[in-house]
């Protein structure tokens, strides 16, 4: 181990030693998770904003703020998987888990809130799983062919007995308790605590019957059981609700972990009454503004059971904004995806490139800005140093520690050797330093649509693959590969090394 790595972990021991020595406990964890949102939907990384989000801007400005922070994919289930389990996305699958999917996990994975637990943790999730369970459904279930030309099973209400426990969820995932309704807009539509279906669902849900209208863009629902009377537009305020309980449940002298997947801004778009016209950015405007306000009542319910003191905060988003940023843009002005090329899907900047603040009062500065490039993958690694917590030697084997530059303390950059952008398998990314390169001629999984091409004057390239300094051309818009063969060569070689060896991450008494 090198000297200056000795040096940096050295005193981030020591900084977590004094901080849980004057608290008397580890600091609990709160990680909010938009769904959905867009690096420019935030007013205070965006300046042209036309959304206001106080309650974020005001979490900004008492911790810090990364402005090149990363999920592992540009879908919804594995940037989760990522997140709690510290491994790329790519290293188990690469799309989501469709309506009564099995899970994402094996059992033997090794999650976030299985070491925190082991470390006197409370542990909770409360809102979107999309990670899967075990359901045992009955055989004779319908097939349909889906958009995307796959086949779909469609699960009716009495192909499954829900008075039976629910496994492979949460709660075999390191979790002591679950609430939620798994996915807005996936079946069962219904509420599920624990491992229980709360009340069994009795109707289908079909795209004729859902009984409410969307305020913006498509309700994207699959079809399925849903519970009688089901209504969407309660799914965010029954979350917030039982969030809030669950913290003022809590009691000082136990350490938390809560993770709290909102459904928002996500589609379907449906901003609460109150909400409306609070942005000058349409429907999603006002979802945006209700997703900041959620994250304003946990931050006040912290406050008020005096738990803000001694608490973790993390916000980030699990991909980029989806395609009606496109429409948004023109007809608005709003770039849900800041100055970045892409959307949700793509390996394009913004379809990965999201939000990312921490906050910890005290040991955090108040309102630093951080360049250093992370990624969601990174946090296991970084909240299992910052709460003393051990790591089993081959866990998060993609997460590098960020807590020296959380802590301010000493540390090399760049932190990580490299990091890969991936959706799908047909295209890949890799950063590595201040350059990108993405083996196909385009980072997008669709066209740009003309109107929009016009108003923000990309271009497409033609080359086998392509080359980007995202120092100099964070747009991604001059493309280097002709230019620099020995870097493509280098990087190319490197992607190829971490998709075989399994670990991306030396770290000592672990990979390598």
């Amino acid at each position: 181990m090198k000297a200056s790595v000795i040096f940096t972990t050295i005193l981030c021991a020591i900084a977590l030693q004094s901080c849980t020595e004057s608290s008397g406990q580890p600091p609990n964890i709160v990680i909010i998770y938009a769904d959905d949102m867009g690096y420019g939907d935030l007013n205070c990384q965006n300046q042209a904003s036309k959304i206001p989000t106080d309650n974020l801007d005001q979490l900004a400005a008492e911790g810090m703020r990364f402005t090149d922070a990363h999920s592992s994919s540009g879908i919804c289930s594995p940037s989760r998987f990522a997140l709690l389990t510290g491994s790329y996305h790519w290293r188990r699958q690469h799309g989501i888990v469709n309506s009564f999917g099995k899970p994402f996990f094996q059992d033997s994975d090794i999650t976030l809130p299985q070491v925190l637990k082991s470390n006197g943790y409370r542990t909770a999730c409360i809102g979107k799983w999309h990670l899967g369970w075990d359901w045992e459904i009955a055989e004779d279930t319908t097939a349909v062919l889906g958009p995307n030309g796959k086949v779909r099973r469609i699960v009716h209400s009495d192909d499954i007995d829900w008075s039976k426990p629910l496994a492979g969820g949460p709660l075999d995932r390191g979790f002591d308790y679950y609430f939620g309704d798994g996915t807005i807009n996936f079946p069962p539509y219904a509420w599920i605590e624990n491992d229980r279906v709360l009340e069994a669902p009795t109707e289908e849900m079909t795209t004729e019957n859902i009984g409410f209208t969307t305020k913006e863009g498509r309700w994207e629902f699959r079809p399925g059981p849903r519970v009688k009377g089901w209504n969407p537009y309660e799914v965010l305020p029954t979350l917030t609700r039982k969030t809030v309980e669950w913290i003022d449940q809590q009691e000082e002298d136990k350490p938390f972990f809560l993770y709290f997947a909102l459904p928002s801004p996500h589609a379907p778009i449906i901003p609460n009454d109150e909400f409306d016209q609070k942005s000058q950015a349409g429907a999603y405007g006002d979802f945006v503004v209700q997703t900041d306000w959620v994250a304003g009542q946990v931050l006040k319910a912290l406050k008020e059971k005096g738990l803000e003191e001694n608490t973790i905060i993390v916000f980030s988003a699990d991909n980029g904004t989806e395609s009606y940023a496109w429409e948004r843009a023109e007809k608005y002005g709003h770039f849900s995806m800041g100055n970045f090329r892409g959307l949700k899907r793509d390996v394009w900047e913004g379809g990965h490139h999201v939000p990312f603040i921490i906050k910890w009062p005290g040991e955090i500065e108040a309102g630093a800005v951080s360049d250093e490039l992370i990624s969601q993958v990174d946090i296991m690694a970084t909240l299992a140093n910052l709460t003393g917590t051990t790591l089993p030697a081959k866990a998060s084997p993609d997460s590098y520690d960020f807590s020296p530059v959380v802590l301010g303390t000493e540390y090399s950059s760049p932190l990580r050797e490299a990091t890969v952008h991936n959706t799908y398998n047909s295209k890949w990314g890799i950063r590595k330093g201040d350059w990108l390169y993405i083996n196909s001629s385009s980072g997008g999984h669709r066209k740009l649509p003309e109107g929009f091409k016009k108003l923000t004057g990309y271009t497409d390239f033609d080359t086998e693959g392509i080359l980007f300094n995202m120092k100099d051309d964070p747009e991604q818009r001059v493309n280097l590969y002709g230019e620099h063969p020995e870097r493509i060569t280098e990087m190319s070689t490197l992607l190829q090394q971490y998709r075989e060896d399994g670990y991306s991450v030396v770290r000592s008494g672990g990979m390598k």
